[in-house]
C-alpha cells in the first residue's frame, strides 16, 4: 500500500509541475488571505513549503504591503518617539508612511514589519494650516474616543483631498483610519477591528458628508479553524462648524454607527444557538419521519439481508 501511494503521489508531481509564477502566485494567496496577526506564522510555513527562497521572496515582496495596508497595521518609531499606522492613506512614497500626528514619516520594511527610521515630514506631506485646525480637532477628540472605547486601538486622522485649501470656500476631505487588535495565539484565537470613516467637507452646501467602513475579523482555531469577517457600510451628514464644534459632532456619528453595529453583532451572536446552528442541520430524514428503530424489518434492505443471511430461519 506504502508502495502504491508513494508512485500516485510520483505520477500526480509529474502531471502537476507548475511554473515559478503560479507557486507565487499560489503563495501570495495564502499571504493575504492570512488572518489578522498571523501573516508571519503563513510566511513561515509557505517558505518551508516552496523550499526556493527567490520564490518566496518574490511573493513576500508583494504581499505583505497589500496585507499591512489592508489590515491598518501599527508599528512603533525606532526612537519609541510615537507609531505610525501603515494605510494606504498614510503612504506618501514607496514604503514611507506619515503620522500626521508628530508631523514625521517613517520608512518602513514591510516583510519584517518594522520601522527602519523616521524623518521630518516635508511642507509639500502636510495640510495648510486651514485644514489642519480641522484636522488637530478630529484627531484630538477621535482619540479620547477610541481610548474610551477600544483597548490598545490605534487612531489618525489624514487629509486625503484638499490639503492646500488656505480659507473657507473651498472643499477638502479628511479620512479617520481606527485600528484595535487583540492577539493570543496562546490561547488559539486572534481578532482585529478596522473602521475608515471619509469626511467631506463641502462648501457649497455647507455640510459634511460622512461615509464610513466597519470590519471585524477574528480567528479561533483551538481544535479546529473558525474565522469570522464581517463588514458593514454606512452614510451620514451634519453642518460645517467650527473646527472644534464640527469635531465633537463628527465623533458623535462615528460612536453612534459603530455602537449601533456592535450591538448588531452581539445580537446576531447570541441567537446563533437557536437559528443559525438548527438550521445547519436537518431535523428529520428527507421522508420527514423519524427512522423507527423498534421495527426495522418494515425496509426491504431489511429483508434482504435477513433472507441472505438466513436470520431467523
Amino acid at each position: 500500500m506504502i508502495k502504491m501511494l508513494e508512485e500516485d503521489e510520483d505520477f500526480l508531481e509529474s502531471e502537476t509541475q507548475l511554473t515559478d509564477d503560479q507557486k507565487i502566485e499560489i503563495a501570495k494567496w495564502f499571504l493575504l488571505n492570512a488572518p489578522a496577526g498571523e501573516i508571519q506564522y503563513v510566511a513561515k510555513d509557505v517558505r518551508a513549503i516552496l523550499k526556493d527562497e527567490n520564490i518566496y521572496k518574490k511573493a513576500a515582496e508583494e504581499s505583505f504591503p497589500s496585507y499591512n495596508k489592508s489590515h491598518l497595521i501599527c508599528l512603533e518609531f525606532p526612537n519609541r518617539s510615537g507609531d505610525v499606522l501603515i494605510t494606504s492613506f498614510s503612504e506618501v512614497h514607496k514604503d514611507e508612511y506619515l503620522d500626521p500626528r508628530t508631523a514625521q514619516v517613517a520608512r518602513v520594511d514591510h516583510v519584517k514589519q518594522v520601522c527602519k527610521d523616521v524623518r521630518p515630514a516635508r511642507d509639500e506631506e502636510l495640510p495648510s494650516a486651514f485644514v489642519e485646525e480641522y484636522r488637530s480637532a478630529m484627531d484630538a477628540e477621535i482619540m479620547k474616543y477610541v481610548s474610551e472605547t477600544y483597548p490598545k486601538g490605534i487612531c489618525s486622522v489624514y487629509c486625503t483631498k484638499g490639503k492646500d485649501v488656505e480659507e473657507p470656500g473651498f472643499d477638502f476631505e479628511l479620512v479617520v483610519v481606527i485600528s484595535a487588535a487583540r492577539h493570543s495565539p496562546q490561547n488559539f484565537c486572534n481578532g482585529s477591528w478596522r473602521s475608515i470613516w471619509n469626511i467631506e467637507f463641502k462648501d457649497d452646501i455647507q455640510s459634511v458628508e460622512v461615509r464610513g467602513e466597519m470590519q471585524v475579523g477574528a480567528h479561533y482555531f483551538e481544535e479546529g479553524n473558525v474565522q469570522l469577517d464581517a463588514k458593514h457600510k454606512c452614510k451620514d451628514t451634519t453642518l460645517i462648524q467650527s473646527p472644534d464644534d464640527s469635531a465633537i459632532s463628527l465623533v458623535n456619528i462615528i460612536r453612534h454607527h459603530e455602537t449601533e453595529y456592535l450591538a448588531s453583532l452581539q445580537t446576531s451572536y447570541l441567537k446563533l444557538p437557536d437559528t443559525t446552528f438548527k438550521d445547519l442541520r436537518r431535523k428529520l430524514p428527507v421522508t420527514r419521519t423519524l427512522f423507527p428503530w423498534h421495527n426495522t424489518a418494515q425496509f426491504s434492505l431489511t429483508r434482504d439481508i435477513e433472507k441472505e443471511l438466513r436470520i431467523g430461519k
